[in-house]
């Protein structure tokens, strides 16, 4: 994907994301997706601004079919966040910078008022 987006698969999915030490941002998407298209730029951004505190993870729903069904994903593209193996935020379409920036400093205030 990127130095900064890493591609998940059904597979690795728990491992990857809810097993994960941080918050992760998984990006539901597929080829075919026009909006996905265009909110891939976005995301790349975000992720590169969070790098070291959040994690950053694609899931292609056409060869990760089981995932998706198991979190309701139905339409793309489609944000899931989660936090300690818990979705606790989501957002679906395609998505400005500033929303998924607020999304991500809510979770991480979050994060920080659950360790202090």
């Amino acid at each position: 994907m990127s130095e900064y987006i890493k591609a998940v698969t059904d597979e690795d999915f728990e491992q990857e994301v809810l097993q994960s030490d941080r918050p992760v941002v998984v990006d539901f998407w597929a080829e075919w997706c026009g909006p996905c298209k265009m909110l891939a730029p976005t995301v790349e951004a975000v992720a590169k601004e969070f790098d070291g505190k959040v994690k950053f993870v694609k899931l292609d729903i056409e060869s990760s079919a089981q995932t998706p069904v198991r979190y309701n994903v139905r339409g793309i593209p489609t944000l899931l966040v989660f936090n300690g193996g818990s979705e606790i935020d989501r957002a679906v379409g395609n998505q400005p910078r500033n929303k998924i920036v607020e999304m991500l400093d809510r979770v991480l205030g979050a994060v920080r008022a659950q360790t202090l």
